[in-house]
C-alpha cells in the first residue's frame, strides 16, 4: 500500500489549485481542465484507499500520525473507518461532477472559482479523516472560509446576506466546540497519571469517567456546531438562503457533503465522548428531528421557486439522518450512514438539474414552466429518476436509508416510543407531495404558447451534461438494488458504536437496581 495515502488523499486538491494559482487568468479553459484533471486524480486516488480498506474489520485504518505541538500532546493524527471511508468517496465523486456540471455556469474570476472549489475539498476530506480534535476543528473552520466565498462572490442578488449568515451561524457554533475540545483535554490532564491531550482514541478511552454534569455541557457544545451544520430545526434558517444563494457548484457541495459534517460530528464525537448524556438526550434530539421531517416538508410544499423547495427538502432528509443516529440501533445506524450517502447523491444531482434548466432559462420559479417533458425528454426522464430516489422509492437508494432509519426508531429501546416512526412516515408522504407536485407543473404543466421561457427557448440536455448525472444514476439505482456493497462497509463502525450505547445504558441500569431497596 502507498504510504501516506490517506495524507496524499486529502491534499491532492492543495497541489491541483497550487496549479491552477499559477495558471494565467486568460487561460479560462485551461484553468477549467486543471482543476477538473486534478479533483478526478483525487477522486481516482480514494478509489485506490477504497480498494486497500477492510470492511471486515473494526477500528480506524490507514492511521497516520506525527508529533505537532509536543508540549499540549496535539498531533496530526489520521485515520478512518467505514462511516469516514465512505463520505471520503461521496466528497470525491461528487467535487469533478460539481465542475464538470457547471462548465458554462460561472464567467467571472473563473481562476479564483476553480482554487476555492478544490480548497472545500481539503477542507471537507480533512474533516471526515481527523483523529485529533484540535485537527479536525483546524479543517472544520478552513472549510468556511472557500464556501463563504463561493456563495458571496459566485451567488445571486442577497449573496453577501447570505454567505454572511452561513458564515456566523457556523462560527457561533465552532468557537463551543473548541471551548469544549479544550475543556476535555484539560479534564484529561487531571486525572491520576494524565495529560493534556485533544487525541480522539485517548479521549475515548477516558469518555466514561467524564462526570454526568460535564458530559451534558460537552454534550450540548458539541451538538450545537453540529446541528447547526445538519442543519437540525429550528437551527435550519440559514440553509434556504445558501442554497438559493450560492452558485450551482456550491449548492451541490453544500447539500451533498457540508450538511452531512454535522451528522457525522454527531455519530464520531458526541455518542462515544459523551455516552450518558446522549442516551438521555436522544428522545429531545429525536424530538427536534421529526419536528424538522414534517416542518422541511410541509414548507417544501408551498414553494415557488425550485431550487428552494429543493432546499427545504434537505432539512426534511436530515431529519431522517437524525433520527436514525439517536434510535442507536444498529438498523437505524447503519440507515443514518447510508442515508447521508443517498441525500448527497439525490439532492446533489437534484441541483444539478435545477442548475441545468436555470442556465437556459434564468429563472427558477415553477410558475414559469410547462410542458418541458415535450421540448427534454432525455432532462424529464432523469429528473423524474432522481425524484423518485428523493421521495424514497423501492429500488432506488432513498428507500433503503428510510426504511433502515425507521426500523431503527421502531425498536429503539432509547427512544421507546413508536411516535417517532409514525411522525417520520408523515415526511414520506409529504416528500411525495412536493416533489410529485413540482414534476407535474414543470414536466407537464401547460405549455408556452411562444416556446419561450422567460424570453429564452428551452433545449435538450447535452453530452456533457448527461455524462454529469448518469454516474449518479448509476450508484442511485445500485445503492437502491444492492445496497449491501456500502452496507458491509459502514456496518463495523456502526456495530462498534451501538455496543458501546448499549453498554453504558446497562451499566446504568445495573447500577440503579443496586440503589434499590431489597
Amino acid at each position: 500500500m502507498i504510504p501516506h495515502l490517506l495524507s496524499i488523499t486529502i491534499f491532492l486538491p492543495l497541489a491541483a489549485a497550487c496549479v491552477v494559482f499559477v495558471l494565467p487568468a486568460s487561460s479560462e479553459r485551461t484553468i477549467k481542465m486543471a482543476g477538473l484533471i486534478g479533483s478526478g486524480i483525487v477522486f481516482a486516488v480514494s478509489l485506490v484507499l477504497f480498494a486497500g480498506f477492510n470492511s471486515a474489520a473494526a477500528g480506524f485504518q490507514f492511521h497516520e500520525h506525527l508529533d505537532w505541538i509536543p508540549s499540549l500532546n496535539i498531533g496530526y493524527d489520521l485515520g478512518i473507518d467505514g462511516m469516514s471511508m465512505l463520505l471520503i468517496l461521496l466528497t470525491t465523486f461528487l467535487t469533478p461532477l460539481a465542475l464538470l456540471g457547471t462548465w458554462n455556469s460561472v464567467s467571472k474570476n473563473i481562476k479564483a472559482y476553480i482554487i476555492m472549489l478544490l480548497l472545500l475539498e481539503v477542507g471537507m476530506l480533512g474533516v471526515f479523516a481527523s483523529l485529533d480534535l484540535f485537527l479536525f476543528y483546524i479543517f472544520w473552520e478552513a472549510m468556511l472560509i472557500p464556501m463563504y466565498f463561493i456563495i458571496g462572490i459566485w451567488g445571486g442578488p442577497n449573496r453577501i446576506y447570505a454567505a454572511v449568515k452561513f458564515f456566523l451561524y457556523t462560527l457561533f457554533g465552532s468557537l463551543l466546540m473548541l471551548v469544549a475540545i479544550l475543556s476535555l483535554g484539560y479534564f484529561a490532564s487531571t486525572l491520576p497519571g494524565g495529560h493534556f491531550t485533544t487525541n480522539l482514541i485517548e479521549l475515548y478511552r477516558i469518555a466514561p469517567s467524564i462526570p454526568s454534569t460535564m458530559q451534558l455541557w460537552m454534550f450540548l457544545a458539541f451538538g450545537l456546531s453540529f446541528a447547526i451544520k445538519v442543519p437540525l430545526w429550528p437551527l435550519h434558517t440559514w440553509l434556504p438562503d445558501a442554497h438559493v444563494e450560492a452558485p450551482t457548484a456550491g449548492s451541490v457541495i453544500l447539500a451533498g457533503v457540508l450538511l452531512k459534517m454535522g451528522t457525522y460530528g454527531f455519530i464520531r464525537f458526541n455518542l462515544p465522548l459523551f455516552p450518558s448524556a446522549s442516551i438521555a438526550a436522544a428522545p429531545y434530539i429525536s424530538t427536534l428531528a421529526v419536528i424538522g421531517i414534517v416542518y422541511g416538508a410541509l414548507v417544501a410544499m408551498v414553494q415557488t421557486d425550485m431550487k428552494k423547495l429543493v432546499a427545504y427538502s434537505s432539512v426534511s432528509h436530515l431529519g431522517f439522518v437524525v433520527l436514525g443516529i439517536f434510535s442507536m440501533t444498529e438498523e437505524g445506524m447503519q440507515g443514518a450512514i447510508i442515508q447521508m450517502v443517498n441525500h448527497g447523491l439525490s439532492t446533489g444531482a437534484l441541483f444539478l438539474l435545477v442548475g441545468m434548466i436555470y442556465d437556459r432559462t434564468h429563472t427558477r420559479a415553477i410558475a414559469e414552466y410547462g410542458g418541458v417533458a415535450k421540448l427534454m425528454p432525455v432532462f424529464a426522464t432523469i429528473f423524474m429518476i432522481v425524484s423518485f430516489s428523493s421521495i424514497g422509492l423501492p429500488g432506488l437508494n432513498g428507500f433503503v436509508g428510510e426504511f433502515l432509519v425507521m426500523i431503527g426508531a421502531f425498536k429503539s429501546v432509547f427512544l421507546d416510543s413508536k411516535i417517532f416512526v409514525a411522525i417520520a412516515g408523515l415526511g414520506v408522504i409529504f416528500s411525495a407531495v412536493y416533489m410529485l407536485w413540482m414534476y407535474q407543473r414543470v414536466m407537464f404543466g401547460p405549455a408556452h404558447s411562444n416556446g419561450l421561457y422567460n424570453g429564452h427557448a428551452l433545449t435538450e440536455i447535452n453530452k456533457r451534461e448527461i455524462a454529469v448525472l448518469v454516474p449518479i444514476l448509476v450508484f442511485i439505482v445500485w445503492i437502491g438494488v444492492y445496497p449491501k456493497t456500502f452496507l458491509k462497509v459502514s456496518a463495523p463502525a456502526a456495530k462498534h458504536t451501538v455496543e458501546q450505547m448499549e453498554m453504558i445504558k446497562l451499566g446504568e441500569h445495573i447500577q440503579y437496581s443496586s440503589q434499590l431497596p431489597k
